[in-house]
């Protein structure tokens, strides 16, 4: 029987304790494997754990429904995103199905699977209703979207776009230079701390990153502050974003990007 998630448990699964969601059981299976299980909907619906094999193979172009900036500051790693359907509302905010067209180079039976902000987000299944009018017969969507995705320690990815917005109106957001102690000091983004990579082990609550979180480094009294990691590379940069996420922060991307090209945002 194909699991079923009530929407107050994404609620729960969002708003708390989502080092205890690993271990959780839904009718015999892992949370990885629930979805949300709406009656009535068109388009069939893939798990966190589906999603995750999905990317992993390469099996679909997984779409990220939401606005452009909006996808640039956090988005799940490796999804794409298309330009707005021309002329809506931010309250009816719909992608556009030709930009999609575009993106698949007219084969409307590619794989598709579509995301956006969880459970009561209409994005994507408003884009859904749209590639179905248009012919598109291959769509599915993943609808416990980026907040059960960070809940469930998924890291996220931003882009150069996002990395400004955050830097320029985010005061709040922690950033992680993983980079070795020489590089650090000699230039790093505005007020970013210093977590190299090159302490930090596999296992939870071990190495730099435990040293980070008794040294006030990482924002111990609110797992839910935006902290964005970059590096030297993409890889290193990724691998400490996946190692504070083991920590219970729920928000935690990595820059999709170089130090170099990171660096070059802060500058006028």
């Amino acid at each position: 029987m194909t699991p079923r998630i009530t929407r107050a448990l994404v609620v729960l699964i969002t708003l708390a304790f989502p080092v205890l969601l690993a271990t959780a059981r839904i009718q015999g299976s892992t949370i990885f494997d629930a979805i949300l299980g709406e009656p009535g909907q068109r388009t069939a619906e893939v798990s966190t754990g589906e999603l995750k094999r999905i990317l992993a193979e390469r099996g679909a172009i997984v779409l990220d429904a939401r606005p452009h900036l909006e996808y640039a500051i956090s988005h799940i790693p490796d999804a794409l995103n298309v330009a707005a359907k021309p002329d809506v509302t931010p309250s009816m905010y719909i992608s556009d199905v030709a930009e999609v067209g575009r993106l698949v180079k007219g084969n409307k039976t590619a794989p598709l699977v579509l995301y956006c902000n969880g459970p009561y987000c209409g994005k994507s299944k408003r884009l859904a209703e749209e590639l179905l009018a248009a012919g598109f017969s291959n769509i599915r969507r993943y609808q416990l979207g980026i907040p059960v995705w960070r809940a469930l320690g998924g890291v996220t990815e931003i882009d150069t776009d996002g990395l400004r917005h955050v830097l320029a109106y985010d005061r709040t957001a922690v950033i992680v230079d993983v980079r070795d102690s020489a590089t650090y000091r000699a230039s790093t983004l505005p007020n970013a701390r210093h977590l190299p990579r090159s302490g930090v082990l596999d296992g939870k609550d071990v190495g730099e990153v435990r040293r980070a979180k008794d040294d006030g480094r990482l924002p111990m009294n609110d797992h839910n502050t935006r902290i964005i990691v970059f590096g030297s590379t993409v890889a290193d940069a990724r691998y400490v974003a996946d190692a504070v996420a083991r920590e219970a922060f729920h928000n935690v991307a990595f820059y999709r990007g170089s130090a170099t090209e990171a660096l070059a945002v802060s500058r006028p």
